[in-house]
C-alpha cells in the first residue's frame, strides 16, 4: 500500500473512481467521433461536401482529440451556413422565407431545397433537399453543436486536457501518475470533481448531439430504401 493510502484511507476508492470517470469520458468522446463521421458521410454523399472523416488518436491527449472534433464540427457549421447562403442567393425572398416557416409543409420545403441543389450539383435527389431542410430547420447546428464545441474546449483546457487517452490500459499507479504527477488526497479530490463536473454536462450535450444526427441519418436511410 502506498504511503498516501495509509495517510488518506479513502484514496484507493478515489483512484478507482477516477479511472472509471476517465473511461466514461473516453467512451463518450468515441461515440461523438462515430456520430460526427455519420453526419460527415451524409453531407459528403448527398450535399456535395468534402469534409474529412476523423479518428480518435490513441497516442494523443484528451485535448488533442477534443481539438480534432472541434475542427470538424466547425467545418460542418461552415458548410451548413454555406448551404443557407446558397439558398438565400438562388431563391426568391418569398420562397426562402418558406424554408423557415413552421407552418409550411415539410414536403414543399424539401422540393424547394431540391431545386436549389439541382442547380448547385447539376443533379440532386429529394434526399439532398430533405437533409438540407433537416439541418437548416433544426437546432443541430444553431445550438447542439455550438454547445458541444464549448464543452470540448473547456475539457481540453481543464486538468483533464493533458491526459493521454491510452493510459486506461496501464496500471493504476501509472494512470494516477499521468493524471496527477503525485498521489495526494487533495489532488485526487480535485481531479475527481473536475471529471464529474465536466462529464455531467458533456454526456448530456453528447446525447443530444448523437440523437440529432441519428434522426437525420435515419431519415436518409428511409429515403434510400
Amino acid at each position: 500500500m502506498a504511503l498516501s493510502d495509509l495517510l488518506y484511507p479513502d484514496n484507493p476508492k478515489r483512484k478507482q473512481e477516477l479511472i472509471h470517470l476517465h473511461q466514461e469520458l473516453l467512451d463518450c468522446m468515441s461515440a461523438n467521433f462515430d456520430a460526427t463521421n455519420e453526419l460527415v458521410r451524409v453531407l459528403n454523399e448527398h450535399l456535395g461536401c468534402t469534409i474529412t472523416y476523423i479518428q480518435m488518436r490513441e497516442s494523443s491527449t484528451v485535448k488533442e482529440n477534443c481539438d480534432i472534433i472541434i475542427q470538424v464540427m466547425s467545418e460542418i457549421q461552415h458548410q451548413v451556413q454555406k448551404i443557407d447562403t446558397d439558398m438565400k442567393e438562388k431563391l426568391e425572398p418569398v420562397l426562402y422565407q418558406k424554408l423557415y416557416d413552421i407552418k409550411e409543409p415539410e414536403l414543399e420545403k424539401i422540393a424547394i431545397a431540391q431545386k436549389v441543389f439541382s442547380i448547385i450539383l447539376g443533379e440532386a435527389t429529394s434526399t439532398a433537399g430533405m437533409v438540407a431542410i433537416k439541418l437548416l430547420s433544426s437546432n443541430l447546428l444553431t445550438f447542439t453543436v455550438s454547445k458541444l464545441i464549448s464543452l470540448l474546449a473547456q475539457i481540453g483546457a481543464s486538468v483533464l486536457g493533458g491526459i493521454s487517452i491510452t493510459i486506461i490500459g496501464l496500471g493504476i499507479e501509472m494512470i494516477l501518475h499521468a493524471i496527477l504527477g503525485a498521489v495526494e488526497r487533495n489532488q485526487l479530490l480535485t481531479a475527481v470533481r473536475s471529471y464529474e463536473k465536466h462529464l455531467t454536462e458533456f454526456k448530456a450535450a453528447s446525447e443530444k448531439y448523437q440523437r440529432a444526427i441519428h434522426e437525420v441519418t435515419s431519415l436518409v436511410r428511409q429515403q434510400v430504401q
